[in-house]
């Protein structure tokens, strides 16, 4: 049975932007309901091919029925492992739409969502084997500190970590709804379902190591492209997108682009167009589309 998915963000604009050749070999590392390779197949010719990833056991149930797609049930992080796996060295584009799918967010016993009450969890993947339980009942204050300030940006991190400690020394947090009312202090009603959704973002992020994997998988692309060949990738958190300029720009996350003898900066990428964000319109009829920022970069 197919899943619920809700349209495809920023559709036109990201597929665009891998200028796709009819009898190309693209790779779409973040599946979910289909969206956007139905996009891309649409586009290519009998010769094209397309190579999906999603962790999430769910999507399965979303795979297209087509002679030129894979659907490969892993984290994109090992894209260039699977890509080897299945006889593929070289792609002319790759498509990313970071962050959590709309069908994660709707589903109420995966924990995502600050509107059920779930056990927490907050795994794409079954297979990973630290959730939100983990992270929210066996964290140290400082782990648990770092990862809402770094990741929810929340400026009462330090309170909210000691608040979580306090109470899971009286009793264990299971659930959605227990880590609300032990954090209630700091969710006033005009701002509560903002609050929750950067708590939630920020431990989602650390179950998932959603950082590590974007960086792990950036540092790939370039030797798995083609000359020309193209990155378009959607963020939604303001660390996903820093990584992705940077790395567009530098070549690497931290410090400066590195230069060749002659002192001319050595980058494996050069930026298409600026920065893409949707319109008010596509803003209007997504709600998950408010906060998406696409950038789209070329080999050299």
């Amino acid at each position: 049975m197919k899943m619920s998915y809700h349209n495809p963000v920023l559709l036109r604009e990201s597929i665009d932007g891998l200028n796709i050749k009819e009898d190309g070999i693209y790779v779409d590392v973040t599946f979910g309901g289909g969206g956007h390779s139905r996009e891309i197949l649409s586009r290519l010719g009998v010769k094209g091919r397309l190579i999906a990833f999603d962790q999430d056991e769910d999507a399965l149930a979303n795979e297209l029925n087509d002679d030129r797609f894979l659907l490969i049930n892993e984290n994109f992080r090992y894209i260039a492992q699977f890509l080897k796996f299945n006889g593929i060295r070289k792609v002319d584009g790759i498509l990313g739409d970071f962050g959590v799918s709309s069908h994660q967010f709707d589903k109420a016993d995966r924990g995502f969502s600050t509107r059920f009450d779930a056990d927490l969890d907050m795994r794409m993947s079954k297979k990973n084997t630290v959730s939100a339980y983990d992270v929210v009942n066996n964290y140290s204050y400082d782990d648990l500190r770092k990862v809402l300030f770094q990741y929810g940006d929340l400026r009462n991190a330090n309170a909210m970590a000691s608040a979580i400690l306090a109470s899971r020394e009286e009793q264990v947090i299971k659930t959605t709804d227990q880590l609300k009312e032990v954090l209630r202090k700091f969710l006033p009603s005009f701002k509560e379902h903002k609050i929750l959704a950067q708590i939630y973002q920020a431990i989602r992020i650390e179950v998932n190591q959603e950082i590590q994997v974007i960086k792990e998988f950036l540092e790939q692309t370039a030797d798995l492209l083609n000359e020309k060949g193209r990155i378009s990738l959607i963020s939604y958190h303001s660390l996903e997108d820093r990584l992705v300029k940077r790395y567009i720009r530098a070549g690497q996350f931290d410090g400066e682009p590195e230069k060749d003898f002659y002192g001319n900066i050595d980058v494996p990428f050069k930026k298409v167009g600026g920065l893409i964000m949707p319109s008010k319109e596509e803003i209007a009829s997504n709600n998950r589309a408010r906060s998406a920022k696409l950038r789209i970069a070329e080999k050299r």
